[in-house]
């Protein structure tokens, strides 16, 4: 039985990259039981940056954004579950890390508000958004996971 899911974007950002904890931030959500339908690791590119960021373009840290998000590459997920995006928000924490729960990715592994390891979208529709703006549709699989009777019960794949 094919059930739709929510998709989610996840960017893991270049300070995991540089601190070797791509591959812990990775395997918590595959623990979790969210399914990877997308990665890849990209430089991202300044303009596009301008447009994922576009909210904060008033702000005074926008431009430093900008330039620690380009500096060197990030790894971008594509993932799917129930509810994925509250989920993956919940496991991400607070987006300032001193003040994100212990055992969050934020909580165990940030201090910063900028320099925060993770970015997660923050709704089902800026999911949406986000996914088409880093992902194109045949960059994105299509398969059945194994363990998908063990991570939801039969009510929730209805």
């Amino acid at each position: 039985m094919q059930v739709q899911m929510e998709r989610t974007l996840v960017i893991i950002k270049p300070d995991a990259l540089n601190r070797s904890i791509v591959g812990e931030i990775i395997s918590r959500f595959e623990k979790k039981g969210l399914k990877i339908v997308a990665m890849k690791m990209q430089r991202l590119q300044e303009e596009k940056l301008r447009e994922h960021y576009g909210k904060h373009k008033d702000k005074d840290f926008f431009n430093d954004l900008i330039k620690y998000m380009s500096s060197i590459p990030s790894v971008l997920l594509v993932l799917e579950g129930k509810e994925a995006v509250d989920v993956v928000r919940k496991m991400t924490g607070n987006t300032v890390g001193r003040k994100a729960e212990p055992g969050t990715i934020r909580g165990d592994f940030s201090m910063s508000v900028q320099v925060n390891i993770v970015h997660a979208s923050d709704s089902a529709e800026e999911a949406k958004r986000e996914v088409r703006r880093f992902f194109s549709e045949e960059e994105i699989q299509h398969y059945s996971k194994l363990d998908f009777d063990w991570v939801y019960s039969s009510d929730e794949k209805k």
